[in-house]
């Protein structure tokens, strides 16, 4: 009997262990450790997060994954009675790639594209035109001042029949105003009326503000910087 218990014993040793290592943690129905806060009050691992309807405002519950304290990867957030109604990703815990939001019933309402940066290192490497010769595109090694962007196609679609009602498109957080329409819109990045180049970024329009005038600019080689 003492072998059995022994042997029980050391089975049981690895689950029991990681809880040691919590400050606080709950179980859920199933069985699963989740909720986790190591010692140094950061959130990590599986989480369910449930918010009381309050003050008119619905609730909802979200579930998703930590990593000290951010929330990383794909987050679902449901009603309280547990439809879903939206999908976002997320990066260093800020929004990245596609989200989806949808209506109590399910039906899509919107697709947005964001883009997350590193909060450790907030730089990336953006084409622009040499100021000598507007043809040839350079990178450039800028820095972003916030934490994630509106990057690339929004579409809005008519949750009665699923078509896409409009479609607008960001580049690095700025909205290209000639672009957008309804229907299957592409998802490119689109060009301005007779074939004008779209919109630029902020960044590329403060970078030749900067070094309009000048015959040479030097621009260091992307491939050193990251985002």
């Amino acid at each position: 009997m003492g072998n059995k218990l022994f042997s029980f014993l050391l089975l049981l040793l690895p689950t029991l262990l990681p809880a040691q290592n919590w400050k606080s943690y709950e179980i859920s129905v199933k069985g699963d450790t989740i909720n986790c806060t190591d010692q140094k009050d950061l959130k990590q691992g599986p989480w369910v997060v449930r918010v009381e309807s309050l003050r008119g405002e619905p609730g909802f519950e979200e579930e998703g994954y930590f990593t000290d304290d951010k929330k990383e990867g794909p987050w679902r957030r449901y009603t309280l009675s547990g439809d879903i109604i939206a999908i976002e990703n997320y990066k260093w815990g800020f929004k990245d790639g596609k989200q989806q939001y949808f209506t109590n019933l399910g039906d899509l309402l919107r697709e947005e594209s964001w883009k997350a940066v590193n909060p450790e290192n907030p730089y990336d490497t953006i084409d622009v035109p040499d100021l000598n010769n507007p043809m040839i595109m350079q990178s450039k090694i800028v820095k972003h001042d916030v934490s994630e962007l509106r990057h690339g196609p929004w579409k809005f679609y008519d949750p009665t029949n699923g078509m896409i009602l409009k479609t607008e498109y960001y580049s690095y957080g700025q909205k290209d105003k000639g672009y957008g329409g309804s229907g299957n819109a592409s998802a490119q990045p689109p060009t301005g009326e007779e074939g004008k180049p779209a919109a630029k970024p902020k960044a590329v329009q403060d970078w030749e503000k900067k070094n309009s005038g000048k015959k040479k600019v030097v621009v260091r080689d992307g491939s050193t910087g990251g985002g």
